[in-house]
């Protein structure tokens, strides 16, 4: 109970940018569950800050998951390969949660893009986008769902990683008005509505 509570927490400050008390939970959730003695709570913990950092359009980076691999589940693997953004067998797509399997197996951008849009968490929509832009397979309008869904949720972690990611792209295609008013709003989430 203690460690789901401070999960939570840690979840939901590093989301919204507040990385000292990110920091400070997701401590505190590994504190509790290593109190348990048991290393494959540990590994689904490391996931779920995994995930985050996928919802937020991060490099693929997550050692502590790697560190508990041997001792993690076979849906816990699973959802670490598809975080990953690698290719999934039709067994192990199946050990995914239900909302990720259909995107796991999808063959083409389009179906990929189709699924991920169609995912009605925010967080599982943040983290299929977060997923396919690995892939390189993020469409304009997967990028732009992830704008609107962090922008909805008032996550500023994965909202400015969204709008970089859109900046980037309209630099490279040659839109500079398009980026300068990326940056306009980039601005504005990292201010804080500071004058």
């Amino acid at each position: 109970m203690e460690s789901h509570g401070a999960s939570q927490r840690a979840l939901e400050a590093t989301l919204s940018g507040h990385d000292r008390v990110a920091a400070l939970e997701w401590q505190h959730a590994r504190q509790a569950i290593a109190r348990t003695g048991q290393p494959a709570l540990m590994a689904r913990l490391e996931l779920l800050h995994c995930a985050a950092q996928t919802a937020s359009a991060m490099p693929w980076a997550c050692p502590r998951f790697d560190a508990l691999r041997s001792d993690a589940a076979a849906p816990e693997v699973a959802y670490a390969a598809y975080l990953a953004g690698q290719a999934l067998a039709p067994a192990q797509a199946a050990l995914l949660p239900a909302a990720q399997q259909a995107l796991a197996l999808a063959s083409t951008d389009a179906t990929a893009s189709a699924q991920a849009l169609q995912l009605s968490d925010p967080l599982a929509r943040l983290v299929a986008a977060g997923v396919l832009l690995r892939r390189a397979q993020a469409s304009p309008a997967v990028v732009q769902a992830a704008v609107d869904t962090a922008s909805h949720q008032g996550w500023r972690r994965p909202l400015l990683a969204w709008l970089g990611v859109q900046r980037q792209w309209a630099e490279q295609g040659g839109q500079p008005e398009v980026a300068a008013a990326l940056r306009r709003r980039m601005d504005l989430v990292e201010q804080g509505g500071k004058p």
